[in-house]
């Protein structure tokens, strides 16, 4: 198996983590918004702290086309290897769109509803994906063992201090966008 497949199976759980806590997180709050985004939050971050430990020795647990480019571009992946995984990572988001969908009875894939479109979405991305490179980057170089749980924490942090709840990551963008 190479890393890209298991970048495509890593990014197509974390999909199916967010989305289906999402749907599940709704279900349950009973149209309590902050209730539901709490579940979606709490779930995600345990979720991404679990596939970075699992997938991290082997792929290098990015899931994330812009962890991708960043990691390339200092050195720690060679550049042949990246189209490959940013194809696997927007294949493997779809499939986890699909996964969770089927998993709760809705459609495979429809246009999203949400608004998800404009500046402070847009800045908001730009800020979330820069915090977690910084959190990467920083706990890469010091102390690489708590970086699971710095880039989890992160964002389940991030989910509430940016308006467009972080998804920080370009692959989960467009997959989004079926879901």
């Amino acid at each position: 198996v190479c890393s890209s497949d298991l970048e495509s199976l890593g990014t197509a759980f974390l999909l199916a983590i967010v989305i289906g806590a999402g749907i599940m997180a709704e279900r349950l709050a009973g149209g309590n918004a902050a209730l539901a985004l709490l579940g979606n939050t709490l779930s995600t971050g345990a979720g991404l702290v679990v596939l970075i430990l699992t997938f991290g020795p082997i792929s290098g647990a990015h899931f994330n086309p812009a962890v991708t480019l960043a990691d390339a571009w200092q050195g720690g992946l060679p550049w042949g290897e990246v189209p490959g995984y940013l194809a696997a990572q927007v294949l493997g988001a779809f499939a986890g769109v699909a996964a969770a969908h089927l998993m709760f009875g809705e459609a495979l894939f429809f246009a999203s509803q949400h608004v998800r479109a404009g500046p402070a979405q847009w800045w908001s991305e730009f800020i979330a994906t820069f915090g977690l490179l910084a959190v990467i980057w920083g706990c890469v170089r010091q102390r690489p063992g708590v970086t699971p749980f710095a880039v989890g924490l992160y964002i389940t942090s991030a989910y509430w201090f940016t308006a467009s709840t972080s998804f920080a990551n370009p692959a989960v963008t467009l997959a989004r966008a079926a879901s």
